[in-house]
């Protein structure tokens, strides 16, 4: 298979060119992959003087690009987030180019030449000057006479500002190159003509990392230049580039490759297009060249007039060598931008009837159009070449006209006019320059020759309020002249369509939407226009006009934002002015509020979250609010309240009223997201907020929910999706469009525009849980049902509430259906505190709190089942119901734990009983909720042959077996058939009462013994002793048959049958119950001392030998004997006592004496032993925790593999490894776990088991041996003491002191090993316990041998106690 594919792919270029297809050498195209050369791949050259400014640079804009939202624009508008207007009508020559300071965050201007005054000024113009101050500052000017004759006057093409070294570059027209600096070092000129190029220059473009120039000449050449200006490559621009590319197009997506039946131009080439461009010139080009790179610097496009026939562009890679030539386009003019991303070059093409900005990919081949939507009049005055500018992130196209700009967005594949910014009627010979800022994408300065705009956007949906009842996620996008609306709520519509589209008569600059979505105001240049919707009409009519107010005179406006339903604000600024006005607009016009100095750089005016209030925030990061309930103020200036300030400014920003506080959320366009001044996140890429929630989607693609709290108190969730309701994964690249809570729904917009809408689990179990504390349980069903909730929370959220008004909940959800299906889904699991944990901090904080309604909410209410609980509490709510909810009846009583399915049928037997008609679909009911075979036993156990007939039908029984059953009982009496139904049902105790009521007693005592009845049936016959007595005699040859011999015994003597029960009491080793029951029985004397001696010998056989001696002295006379058994069990002062008693001193020396030298002997003998278990085991069990601390690898194998990496996992796994884990190498064998040799078998099992239970030395198990080892001799040590004790003195009134001190010596001596051995052995395995329990959480247990190692380690971690070793006290007399 590999062969056959690599055979395909080495014969696909030449299968290709066979075809006649183009086929070209194998290229990267991929941004991130560049094979021009070393270090072709970078913006920037680490080997140059700058190269740390301009690679934390490129990191910033990188890290900045992905939440500026390039691709999912469609559903968002350009917001104009601040504006600085300068005119200059008085200066003699005219703004030429421009070009931006990163640094200094201001706008390079460059003035002249013009045919009057051949002088070049180069002056700075601030944003932040002062009120009254000139915002231009000179940096230097010169005279700049034109070198070619055939030019009147020289002209900038290319102005670039190196912030680095803080020089200014020109390129112009007449072939000069010129340097000024404005920190000129001592040696260097201020203003520097570094070469000149003598043919002249028609373009030039400096690459996006600075580094290169290309230049092309009037020559028809194309120049490479470094930074330092010297020469890298010269290409000749020649004819002969038309041969590059061989373009053939299939026609994919072409209305002719499009299928419209057989008899429809069936005979056509689809490949073949209908009409072929030849390149046609358009009739206003102006000759000019045009140069663009793409964002990575790794190829450049160059548009120029080829032998004045046709427009060409070339496309040259970074090394100068040609990649690929443009198809002919007819009509297509001078503009060229390559966008940044490098997926498309955009043109513009001159039509008969409009024009179109067309765009190709980097092979030359067309990639679509748009057009740019002009009047027939606009279109016959347009004569100058348009200009096409993208910006950085390349999510905003720049068209350039005379005396205007436009900016493009596209979505879902298709293009926006969002913004039109107009200039003071002048006359013009060429279109407006159009300069992007570098670092901020959605910053751009747009120029004439005598004015210049400086402008700040936002990409921000124009969406109606987020509280509810109005939260209808109406949202209004801005399309040129044409408002397109649609609320999300009643339907999801993608973009580009709409539900409505408005239609103005200019194009639309901002829109807002009033706090009941019932107006929609659109701001224009001209004007507010305010239409009319009545969105609660279905289906939704068309917004109709209501009125119009014409924008103030010589002012611009910028933002319009509604407070209320009635009261419409906008902002607006002047040319050459330092403070923005504030407007409020109504059918009779505008008025104005006043203006607030240095506010032409403001960010945005915005509406509260729910319409209440007006805020404003500057461009600090202050926020400030504006009373808009009072008259227009007669003062200038706009008394502003503060309410908070970012630490950075924002460009989006939302208010909303928590607890009688305002909280500000804003979102820079780095990402970082405040709330007052705090911040909350450093990855956000879009944010809403509703009442209860902050929501924001982050750079990890998680969508999360925030609590809305005091900015303080406000709680991040972690990115745990899987734990956590407050966060959710969402599709790469999502942004938030709009939010929905009455209807618990999120709206998405994906990279390529389409609209996704779905319901996150916090906003769902926030409406179930606010529906519930508002007592509307139909609400918060329905939400249970339709987003898969467990309705278990509707009663666990708040118990006694619930519990209190489940005749509420009947009477709203009304549906039997409904009512079974909740019931049916309770258990006695507490949802709220496992699977639905309210995340609200006041309600976290504490398990009982106090909902709104007053209600305490605890975790449990008594100690009956909840399931049982709620179950009967529906069975009384549904007795005042009547019949409507039978079947909601069978289903409580069946969902109950245990099922009451007796309940169950005795109520369908009773309907059975009066004929009701509900009774054979409310029996297919319950045969539908329980097993079938289940509820026929019951209806047989209630005795009611028609039920259990009824509940036959329904199954799938045979009726061949169960009629005949059924009549077989019906023929036998009442009482024989109930003893047969029970007999055949197994409840043998019923059966055994109706035994009794037939007075069958011969049967009785039969059914007794079969079935082991006794203690029923002693129970029926208390009150008669005669058949009492023969069933406690059956019942007494039972136990002792089945070796219950207590009872046995017991149940003789009552019986008064002391033969029997003495005979009990000896099989049950109680000796003093036996002798006694022998006395009663008047048993004979030599049958008596057998059963004394009997006895005797059995204690004596368990080491009872204080029972033993008693029986020999009290009931065998046998004082020698008894002395003996005392002295066995060291009752030395006993045995004493009994010779001394009894007269028989001899016995002192005779067998007491005897008995103390051999205990002494055998207990020092067993010390001993003890002794030197300790000796032995203790530093054993040191030796090997040293090694296992050492080398874990080696405790568990031997050290075979002394060269294996320390890396190596121990846990247990089932991957083949070739050192193994632990838990095989030990073991010495070879092989993977998942073989035929597995040792994960029961006969490996016990195998191991055996091994540790024999804890060999060496093995692994040793440890454990060892440590329970030690433990079983302490506790032997302890039960030996009082044996001790008793000994030693013992020894000292025998008058052996020496035998009594070597004793207790040898006592002491052990004990304190003892002690030693505890603080050593048991403190450390309790410290290892603790290591080992933690390295071990959250694992699972493998099963076979291994699984016996891991129990023995679970063994090891487990915390056990530490023996407690008694004290010898020691005679003070040795």
């Amino acid at each position: 298979m590999l062969a056959r594919a690599a055979f395909r792919a080495s014969t696909t270029t030449s299968l290709v060119s066979r075809r006649g297809f183009q086929s070209t050498r194998a290229r990267l195209d991929s941004p991130y992959h560049y094979p021009e050369g070393p270090r072709s791949n970078l913006p920037f050259n680490p080997l140059t003087k700058w190269f740390a400014l301009r690679f934390w640079g490129f990191c910033a804009v990188g890290f900045a690009a992905p939440f500026l939202v390039a691709a999912n624009s469609a559903m968002r508008n350009l917001r104009n987030a601040g504006r600085l207007l300068v005119r200059f009508p008085d200066n003699p020559l005219p703004l030429a180019a421009t070009a931006w300071d990163t640094t200094k965050d201001s706008l390079i201007c460059a003035f002249g030449p013009s045919e009057s005054s051949a002088v070049i000024e180069l002056k700075r113009l601030r944003q932040d000057a002062a009120s009254g101050e000139d915002p231009m500052i000179p940096i230097s000017s010169w005279n700049a006479p034109c070198p070619l004759p055939s030019l009147l006057c020289d002209s900038i093409l290319d102005l670039h500002y190196f912030s680095g070294s803080s020089t200014t570059c020109l390129i112009l027209a007449g072939g000069d190159i010129i340097l000024v600096r404005e920190q000129s070092l001592p040696g260097e000129v201020t203003i520097e003509i570094v070469g000149s190029v003598d043919a002249g220059i028609s373009a030039a473009a400096w690459s996006p990392d600075e580094e290169i120039v290309a230049i092309t000449t009037h020559a028809n050449t194309l120049l490479y230049m470094t930074r330092e200006f010297e020469s890298l490559t010269s290409i000749t621009l020649s004819r002969e580039d038309l041969k590059e590319s061989r373009h053939v197009s299939v026609g994919w997506g072409k209305a002719e490759t499009q299928f419209k039946g057989k008899r429809a131009k069936a005979l056509r080439d689809p490949t073949m297009p209908e009409h072929v461009d030849d390149g046609v010139l358009s009739p206003h080009d102006d000759r000019s060249a045009t140069i663009s790179w793409r964002g990575d610097g790794a190829y450049v496009a160059i548009n120029t007039v080829e032998d004045e026939k046709r427009r060409l562009i070339r496309v040259y890679s970074r090394g100068g060598l040609l990649d690929s030539v443009s198809e002919p386009v007819d009509g297509l003019e001078g503009a060229l931008s390559w966008r940044p991303s490098g997926n498309i070059i955009a043109g513009v093409q001159r039509l008969k009837d409009g024009l179109d900005v067309v765009l190709f990919e980097r092979n030359g081949l067309r990639h679509g159009q748009f057009s740019l939507r002009l009047s027939s009049e606009e279109f016959d005055l347009l004569t100058i070449p348009l200009t096409l500018s993208w910006n950085s992130d390349s999510s905003v196209l720049a068209v350039g006209y005379s005396n205007k700009v436009q900016l493009w967005t596209m979505g879902n594949y298709h293009y926006y006019l969002k913004q039109e910014l107009e200039f003071p009627k002048t006359e013009s010979k060429c279109a407006a320059i159009n300069s992007w800022h570098p670092e901020r994408p959605l910053r751009i300065s747009v120029a004439t020759f005598d004015a210049v705009q400086m402008l700040e956007y936002v990409l921000t949906a124009a969406s109606g309020p987020t509280v509810a009842p109005n939260d209808f996620g109406l949202l209004c996008v801005i399309d040129g002249a044409s408002l397109k609306l649609t609320p999300m709520r009643l339907t999801n519509i993608p973009p580009p369509m709409s539900l409505h589209q408005i239609n103005l008569p200019e194009i639309a600059l901002d829109a807002a939407v009033s706090a009941a979505n019932s107006r929609i105001a659109i701001l224009t240049r001209e004007g507010v226009y305010v239409f009319a919707l009545d969105i609660h009409k279905k289906p939704v009519p068309e917004p109709t006009l209501v009125w119009r107010c014409a924008s103030p005179p010589n002012h611009y406006p910028r933002q319009i934002a509604f407070v209320s339903d009635t009261d419409i604000f906008l902002i607006t600024d002047q040319w050459n002015g330092s403070a923005s006005t504030l407007w409020k607009c109504e059918e009779q016009g505008v008025t104005s509020y006043g203006g607030v100095s240095g506010m032409r750089s403001s960010s945005n005016i915005t509406s509260s979250l729910d319409r209440t209030g007006l805020f404003v925030q500057t461009s600090n990061g202050a926020i400030s609010s504006i009373a808009t309930k009072q008259s227009a103020p007669e003062v200038e200036d706009l008394c502003l309240a503060s309410v908070a300030k970012f630490p950075s400014p924002v460009s989006l920003v939302q208010v909303v009223v928590h607890a009688d506080e305002n909280i500000c959320f804003g979102l820079t366009t780095s990402g970082v997201l405040y709330a007052n001044g705090r911040l909350l996140a450093r990855n956000c890429t879009s944010f809403l907020v509703t009442s209860a929630h902050l929501i924001f989607t982050t750079t990890q693609h998680y969508i999360k929910f925030v609590h809305i709290a005091k900015d303080e108190d406000l709680e991040i969730p972690p990115d745990e999706p899987e734990v956590d309701e407050r966060c959710r994964t969402i599709e790469r690249g999502a942004r938030l469009v709009s939010v929905m809570p009455s209807i618990y729904a999120v709206v998405l917009q994906m990279p390529r525009g389409n609209l996704e809408t779905i319901y996150p689990r916090a906003l769902v179990l926030a409406g179930i849980r606010k529906s519930i504390d508002r007592l509307n349980y139909k609400r918060a069903f329905l939400a249970c049902r339709n987003q898969r909730v467990d309705m278990n929370i509707i009663h666990d959220h708040a118990p006694e509430q619930f519990m209190a008004n489940i005749g509420t909940f009947v009477d709203q959800i009304q549906n039997v259906e409904h009512i079974d299906l909740f019931l049916s889904q309770l258990r006695d699991e507490d949802v709220s505190q496992t699977m639905y944990k309210n995340t609200a901090k006041d309600l976290s904080s504490s398990t009982n709190g106090v909902i709104p309604n007053g209600t305490v909410k605890t975790v449990s209410i008594g100690k009956s089942s909840k399931l049982n609980r709620v179950c009967d509490a529906f069975l009384k709510a549904f007795q005042a119901c009547g019949q409507k909810y039978l079947q909601s009846i069978i289903t409580a009583h069946v969902c109950k734990n245990p099922p009451d399915l007796d309940a169950g049928l005795s109520m369908i037997g009773e309907l059975q009983a009066q004929q009701d008609p509900f009774t054979e679909r409310i029996a297919e009911h319950i045969c539908f909720l329980a097993d079938v075979n289940q509820l026929y036993d019951n209806a047989l156990g209630l005795y009611n042959l028609e039920l259990a007939l009824l509940i036959a039908q329904q199954s799938q029984k045979d009726p061949r077996e169960y009629l005949p059953h059924l009549q077989s009982l019906h023929e036998l009496s009442i009482l024989r058939r109930k003893f047969q139904i029970d007999n055949q049902l197994a409840r043998y105790g019923k059966a055994l009462g109706h035994l009794y009521d037939l007075q069958a007693f011969e049967e009785l005592n039969a059914y007794v013994e079969k079935h082991c009845l006794y203690t029923v049936a002693l129970e029926l016959f208390k009150y008669q002793p005669g058949h009492y007595n023969e069933i406690m005699g059956l019942y007494a040859d039972y136990l002792n048959n089945n070796n219950q011999y207590e009872l046995a015994a017991h149940a003789y003597e009552s019986l008064d049958n002391y033969a029997a029960a003495s005979d009990a009491w000896r099989s049950a080793n109680l000796w003093e119950e036996s002798l006694s029951s022998a006395l009663k029985a008047g048993t004979p004397d030599t049958d008596f001392t057998s059963l004394a001696t009997t006895l005797a010998e059995g204690l004596s056989e368990t080491r009872d030998f204080f029972a033993a001696a008693t029986i020999h002295l009290e009931f065998l006379s046998d004082v020698e004997t008894a002395a003996r058994m005392f002295c066995k069990g060291y009752y030395f002062s006993r045995a004493i006592l009994v010779v001394e008693q009894k007269r028989q001193p001899a016995l002192i020396e005779g067998v007491i004496d005897p008995g103390l030298v051999e205990s002494s002997a055998t207990m020092t003998e067993l010390l001993a032993d003890c002794k030197g278990q300790l000796g032995a085991q203790v530093p054993r069990l040191r030796v090997l925790r040293v090694k296992k601390a050492e080398d874990p690898l080696a405790f568990f194998d031997g050290a075979e593999h002394p060269d294996i990496p320390d890396n190596i996992s121990l846990a247990p796994t089932d991957a083949s490894t070739s050192a193994g884990t632990f838990m095989t190498r030990y073991t010495n064998r070879t092989g993977t776990i998942n073989t035929t040799t597995t040792r994960k078998t029961s006969k490996n099992r016990r195998r191991e088991e055996r091994k540790r239970a024999r804890g060999k030395k060496g093995s692994v198990y040793e440890e454990e041996y060892l440590v329970n080892s030690i433990r079983r001799l302490v506790e032997r040590i302890n039960t030996i003491n009082e044996e001790v004790q008793r000994l030693v003195k013992g020894l000292v009134r025998r008058k052996m002191r020496e035998r009594a001190a070597t004793v207790a010596q040898a006592m002491e001596d052990v004990v304190g090993l003892c002690k030693e051995s505890v603080d050593e052995v048991f403190q450390v395995e309790k410290k290892a316990a603790a290591e080992v329990s933690v390295g071990a959480e959250g694992s699972d247990r493998p099963v076979g041998a291994d699984g016996v190692l891991w129990d023995s380690m679970e063994e090891a971690a487990r915390n056990k106690e530490p023996p407690v070793v008694k004290d010898f006290e020691r005679l003070s007399l040795i």
